[in-house]
C-alpha cells in the first residue's frame, strides 16, 4: 500500500510539467507575408509553445492584389492571431475581420508616418498610402515595437522573453541604419528610377530621390505610353541609373536602359527569402553595395 501511495504522490507532482512542456497547446500565429514574418520571427524567438508560420509562400511577393485562397481561410480559422503589415498592404483585411470577429489582428503600420501614394493618371487605382512601409530601417523599429506590444497582450507569460527579444532586435535595426545613413550620405549621386513604388520610405530616410517610377502594377504590362513617358523623365533627370527587383520581369528596364544607355542595377525590396533571422539586415547591407557601386561613380 506504501508503495501505492508513494507512486501516486510522483505521478500528482509530475501533472503541472505535463501542462506547461512539450504537452501544451501551440498557440498559433500567422504573418500576412515574408517581412512581417522575418520582424516576428526575430520577436518571437526561443518562445515556448507558439507556431508563428506566414499565411503566404515566402516566394509570393507584396500582396498588392492578393485574394485569399481555401487554404488561408482554413490555416486562419485555427489562428489566434494574424500580424499584418497594414497601411492598405492587405487590401482582404476588412472582409477577414467580418468572418473572423475572435481572431487577434495585430497591425504594424500603428505610429509610422505614411506616405501618399503616388497617383495613376493611367486607368489603376491604388490605395490612399505606400505601403512599403518596412524598407525604412527606422518604420521596422517601430514595426517590431508594435508586434512586442500585441504580441505581450497575446501571450503575457512570454511577455518578458518576448522584450527582451524585441529589445535585442531594435538594437541591430538601429546598428543596420546608422552603417547605411553613412555610407549612403557620402554617395555622390543621390537620384534613381525604380520599377514600382517600393522604395520611396527607403528613399524619404536616406536622402535619395526617385526621379521616375516605371510602373505601379509590376505585375501587368506597361504600356508603348507609359514606356515613353518613362524614357522622356529618365532624360530629364538627367539618366539616373536603374533599379529593377529580383521578384519581377525587368524586360520594360532593359527597353528603357537600350533607349537611354543607362545601366539596370538590381535593388531587393524584402519581400521573398529564406526568412533567416537576419534576412532584413542581410539584404539591406547587399542593397547597399548595390547602391554604393551605382551612385558612387
Amino acid at each position: 500500500m506504501k508503495k501505492i501511495i508513494s507512486l501516486l504522490i510522483a505521478f500528482l507532482l509530475l501533472l503541472p510539467l505535463v501542462g506547461c512542456g512539450a504537452g501544451a497547446e501551440e498557440v498559433s500565429v500567422m504573418a500576412t507575408f515574408y517581412p512581417v514574418y522575418v520582424l516576428a520571427r526575430n520577436v518571437l524567438d526561443g518562445v515556448e509553445d507558439v507556431k508563428l508560420s506566414s499565411m503566404t509562400p515566402p516566394s509570393t511577393g507584396c500582396l498588392h492584389d492578393y485574394q485569399l485562397l481555401t487554404s488561408d481561410m482554413k490555416a486562419l480559422a485555427k489562428a489566434k492571431a494574424l500580424l499584418v503589415n497594414g497601411a492598405g498592404m492587405e487590401s482582404f483585411l476588412p472582409s477577414l475581420e467580418e468572418q473572423f470577429p475572435s481572431l487577434t489582428i495585430i497591425d504594424c503600420s500603428q505610429g509610422v508616418e505614411l506616405i501618399a501614394e503616388q497617383e495613376s493618371k493611367d486607368e489603376h487605382e491604388h490605395g490612399e498610402y505606400n505601403a512599403h512601409i518596412w524598407l525604412d530601417p527606422r518604420n521596422a523599429i517601430q514595426m517590431v515595437n508594435n508586434l512586442q506590444t500585441g504580441l505581450s497582450e497575446l501571450l503575457p507569460d512570454s511577455a518578458d522573453q518576448i522584450r527582451a527579444n524585441a529589445e535585442a532586435y531594435k538594437a541591430r535595426l538601429t546598428a543596420l541604419d546608422d552603417e547605411l545613413r553613412q555610407a549612403i550620405s557620402v554617395l555622390p549621386k543621390k537620384t534613381m528610377v525604380t520599377f514600382h513604388e517600393a522604395f520611396p520610405y527607403f528613399a524619404k530616410a536616406y536622402g535619395l530621390e526617385v526621379a521616375a517610377v516605371v510602373t505601379l502594377e509590376p505585375d501587368e504590362p506597361i504600356s508603348p505610353r507609359m514606356l515613353k513617358q518613362v524614357i522622356q523623365k529618365v532624360k530629364d533627370a538627367g539618366s539616373p541609373p536603374l533599379f529593377s527587383e529580383p521578384q519581377y520581369e525587368n524586360t520594360a528596364l532593359r527597353t528603357i536602359s537600350q533607349e537611354t544607355g543607362v545601366p539596370v542595377y538590381e535593388l531587393d525590396p524584402l519581400v521573398t527569402g529564406d526568412g533567416a533571422l537576419t534576412a532584413y539586415e542581410d539584404t539591406m547591407r547587399k542593397n547597399l553595395s548595390v547602391l554604393q557601386e551605382a551612385l558612387g561613380g
